[in-house]
């Protein structure tokens, strides 16, 4: 039977769509674009492992890793469209998405979230056993931000949290230990990812009060929700020079350091308080540079050492 969140209209619309249409919309719906923000520093920590400490590259790992960044954010992003899809409907700067759009039906978006957790699961068997060990506790860190905004205002660390992952995964899949230096980039991306999260939920302020969800805005308001937003970017700052002492970087990953901190700065000069006209720029367009850069600067490091 078919399911009553839509109109006869909509599922005649929905099975006309062709096959690449189709796909356009599930990469739509888990933001595939977004994977800018960790993949970089997956790649990181998968550096530090082969120019660093001198595992041998394998092509096969490095494939196997992609994978699981794909599979896992796959994963994430559909569960949370998936379980937030009352409240999207109800927003109206999210009622365009995929599921309350009616492009995508709910329970086609929960079957691809158990695909894809399966097909992470996978990828880590074959890369090692630490990996495969704690690829569930990886799933639920990913999947359980989804419900953090039900009962916490810190939903925005939980999701920094899980792209976190992405650089000290990405070095045990080569090594299959743990390490200070990959460690040091996680916590980078954790504060880097959060306070960049707390500047995009500036947007449903008003609205997460409306439906009573927890966001820092929301508890806060927009003045001190920027001010936490700036300190944890300053500790996402202080963590990159930290990383580069301790690693014995030399000069040119602090270029790479120096726009990173240089983005990190001038996406809150573009937000301000009583203006949040330019919320979008400073999350898609400086943090996009940001990860590329410090990436790209930090592997020609890694190499050229």
């Amino acid at each position: 039977m078919p399911s009553p969140e839509y109109s006869s209209i909509a599922l005649t619309q929905l099975m006309n769509r062709t096959f690449a249409q189709k796909v356009s919309d599930y990469l739509s719906l888990i933001k595939f674009s977004h994977t800018v923000f960790a993949l970089p520093f997956a790649f990181i920590g998968f550096a530090l492992a082969i120019f660093r400490d001198h595992y041998p590259f394998e092509p096969r790992l490095l494939l196997l890793m992609l994978l699981c960044m794909v599979f896992a954010r796959s994963a994430a992003m559909a569960f949370n469209r998936y379980i937030d899809r009352r409240f999207d409907a109800l927003n109206p700067r999210t009622a365009g998405r995929e599921i309350p759009a009616g492009v995508i039906r709910p329970r086609y978006a929960l079957a691809f979230v158990i695909v894809s957790s399966l097909l992470f699961m996978l990828s880590a068997l074959l890369i090692n056993r630490l990996c495969f060990y704690l690829s569930p506790v990886a799933l639920f860190v990913i999947l359980f931000y989804s419900y953090t905004k039900r009962f916490t205002a810190l939903c925005h660390l939980v999701l920094g949290l899980g792209l976190s992952l992405a650089p000290i995964g990405a070095y045990l899949s080569v090594s299959g230990h743990f390490d200070l230096i990959p460690v040091l980039f996680s916590l980078l991306v954790l504060t880097w990812v959060s306070g960049f999260d707390i500047i995009y939920a500036l947007q449903d302020e008003a609205f997460d009060r409306s439906q009573k969800l927890y966001s820092i805005p929301a508890m806060l308001g927009t003045k001190n929700a920027l001010m936490v937003s700036n300190l944890l970017h300053m500790g996402s700052g202080i963590l990159v020079i930290a990383a580069g002492i301790l690693g014995h970087f030399s000069l040119v990953y602090w270029i790479g350091a120096l726009i990173y901190i240089a983005m990190l700065v001038y996406q809150h000069l573009l937000v301000k308080p009583n203006d949040l006209s330019k919320v979008n720029i400073a999350f898609i367009n400086t943090n996009s540079i940001a990860s590329i850069c410090f990436a790209l600067f930090t592997i020609a490091a890694l190499i050229f050492q």
